[in-house]
């Protein structure tokens, strides 16, 4: 029989590589001021971190901001823990979502917050501690979006996504206050029925008995819609999406059951992390059981920006004034809690980017 070449899966997209990770812990996020300046963080998950959150200058990683201790015993609401998330804002401020939590390690008082940095000064601005009702020790803070056509200063919309106190919060960036919404609401809650295939292994976690258990990671990516009309979010462990009205979850008179009743279920889209949007009313995503990167249309529509074996967990979007989305690729599937223990990890971890059409949300 004459050899022939068998068709193989095709790569879609072109993807830029901007940074190699050849050592160190697991990156998850990242964001572009509108200078071009890279900021990431990287989780205390059981990896050594000498700075939780970094500016990427060439191929050097500086820990950020100077004046923040990001290790040794000061009062947690001082120095930084163990940061999920940094975002610009609209007004190319970088923000800061401390989970508080190392390690697994419950959050202690001051751990949850927000920080405020003025990328003109590099010095810290505010600092917004989280409370105890609307981040428990127990939460886990994951991701950050703000919106500036609400409040005298704006309002931060936060998830949490952890399987005990998931939900979504809403910060009063004027007065520092918080509250929470949807908390144990189904559509801030893993999907129990769901087996997550990444790789072509379905993704377990073992419990505290030896068993194999399909995690319970819950509301995690989010983003404001173009038009500052909807936020949409999507529990990790489930491939639905949904959005919920800003003005009803910004709004801290509304009861949850009032906002409950603004939420609409989207359909499924894939399984995703982190999401980003833009003015023109698109909705960016991964696709993490396909090394995907996917785009929402306004009205409904799904186009495909990347697929690419190695996008081997897209965890955090930004879209940057330079006209490219930028995300991070961190193989978080091999972490060692879905393989019974074992490190499947192999560097580098890839910080990509691709040029799309999008402007930034303002």
């Amino acid at each position: 029989m004459q050899a022939q070449s068998l068709q193989q899966d095709r790569s879609v997209g072109k993807l830029e590589v901007v940074h190699l990770f050849g050592s160190g812990p697991i990156p998850t996020g990242v964001t572009v001021s509108r200078q071009g300046r890279i900021f990431l963080n990287f989780p205390h998950w059981g990896d050594n971190v000498e700075a939780t959150v970094v500016e990427l200058k060439g191929d050097r990683l500086i820990p950020y901001p100077a004046e923040l201790p990001q290790s040794g015993s000061a009062d947690p609401a001082h120095r930084l823990l163990s940061v999920q998330s940094v975002v610009v804002d609209q007004k190319n401020r970088l923000w800061l979502l401390d989970t508080g939590r190392i390690e697994g390690a419950l959050a202690p008082t001051g751990g949850a917050k927000l920080v405020g940095v003025d990328l003109s000064t590099d010095k810290v601005f505010r600092t917004i501690l989280l409370p105890a009702d609307v981040a428990p020790a127990n939460s886990y803070m994951n991701d950050v979006r703000f919106d500036y056509t609400r409040g005298t200063d704006g309002i931060a919309y936060l998830t949490d996504s952890s399987e005990f106190s998931h939900g979504l919060i809403a910060v009063d960036l004027a007065t520092g206050r918080s509250w929470k919404r949807l908390t144990h609401d189904p559509s801030t809650a893993a999907d129990p029925s769901m087996q997550a295939v990444i790789e072509g292994e379905p993704v377990l976690a073992t419990g505290p008995d030896g068993r194999l258990l399909r995690p319970r990671d819950a509301s995690d990516g989010i983003a404001l819609s173009g038009d500052h009309r909807w936020i949409y979010y999507c529990p990790l462990f489930s491939r639905h999406l949904y959005r919920v009205e800003a003005g009803a979850l910004a709004n801290p008179s509304l009861n949850d059951e009032t906002v409950v009743k603004t939420v609409e279920d989207l359909g499924e889209k894939g399984m995703s992390d982190g999401m980003e949007s833009d003015a023109e009313g698109r909705v960016y995503y991964g696709d993490l059981e396909n090394n995907s990167v996917r785009r929402r249309l306004p009205d409904g529509g799904v186009e495909l920006l990347a697929h690419d074996p190695r996008i081997l967990w897209a965890d955090t979007f930004s879209l940057a004034h330079d006209g490219y989305l930028y995300f991070t690729a961190n193989q978080l599937e091999r972490l060692p809690r879905f393989h019974g223990g074992r490190d499947e990890r192999v560097y580098p971890y890839v910080l990509f980017r691709i040029k799309v059409d999008g402007t930034p949300t303002q």
